[in-house]
């Protein structure tokens, strides 16, 4: 299948102003250039064209927004100061396998200031002496070569990173829940404890109140009973002395 047949047929009934990624691997270019790809795919983000027989990108429109490009394998020597034109957001670029034979066809990549990543295993290039300290050298942008830093520190993959964070989930958030529903559940029972509290003493204070005296009551009680008893004491010895009279 043609590369301008399989653009048509992953289009599907889209809008070409609405396609983010596009693949068209291991279809073919009829002339080694790029075909069926207009400005109108100007969102852009992926584009995948590998083994296709490409052998130039110099009919690649602008793609204002493309941050991952994979043209490897296939015949692609030079000419690379079209993504710089047409590609300005570019991050990662794969040339893998291709007719990359030397530095100088890579120096174009030095206007590329958000090129991270740049893949080129497989092409001649590598093979020159101090093949990665002189592309470091060369594109100071670039994080990753090959997979590595220049440290020799492999490069994280995206979908394992997009996977940690999934399931890594809001730091502290569990601790946070956990305190408010402690606290929750302290504030809960001391209610439940001071509810039953007022209502024990509400019951106590309803059947105590016919039995509750104030003080000054109980006090003036006792000092009647007490002027009671004198004067019925009074009354007594009175009686008695008159019948001492009345017995002489």
């Amino acid at each position: 299948m043609d590369m301008k047949k399989r653009i048509s047929m992953e289009l599907g009934d889209r809008d070409p102003t609405e396609v983010l990624e596009l693949d068209v691997h291991s279809c073919r270019s009829t002339d080694g250039e790029v075909e069926g790809l207009t400005d109108e795919y100007k969102e852009l983000e992926f584009l995948s064209m590998v083994s296709v027989g490409l052998s130039s990108l110099a009919k690649l429109p602008p793609l204002p927004k493309l941050h991952k490009l994979q043209v490897n394998n296939n015949a692609i020597a030079g000419g690379l100061d079209v993504l710089v034109a047409k590609c300005p957001s570019l991050s990662y670029l794969n040339l893998c396998g291709n007719k990359i034979k030397d530095l100088a066809a890579l120096e174009a990549l030095r206007s590329l200031k958000s090129l991270q990543r740049l893949e080129l295993i497989g092409c001649e290039v590598t093979t020159l002496d101090d093949y990665r300290e002189s592309v470091f050298d060369l594109l100071p942008q670039i994080v990753y070569l090959d997979g590595f830093d220049p440290e020799d520190n492999e490069a994280p993959d995206s979908e394992e990173e997009d996977d940690d964070d999934d399931e890594a989930g809001p730091t502290g958030d569990g601790d946070d829940d956990d305190d408010e529903d402690s606290e929750g559940d302290d504030g809960s029972e001391g209610d439940e404890v001071g509810l039953s509290y007022l209502m024990k003493d509400g019951i106590q204070d309803e059947d105590d109140d016919d039995d509750y005296v104030d003080d000054d009551e109980d006090g003036a009680t006792a000092a009647g009973v007490q002027a009671e008893k004198r004067k019925r004491t009074a009354e007594d010895e009175g009686d008695d002395d008159d019948d001492d009279d009345d017995d002489e």
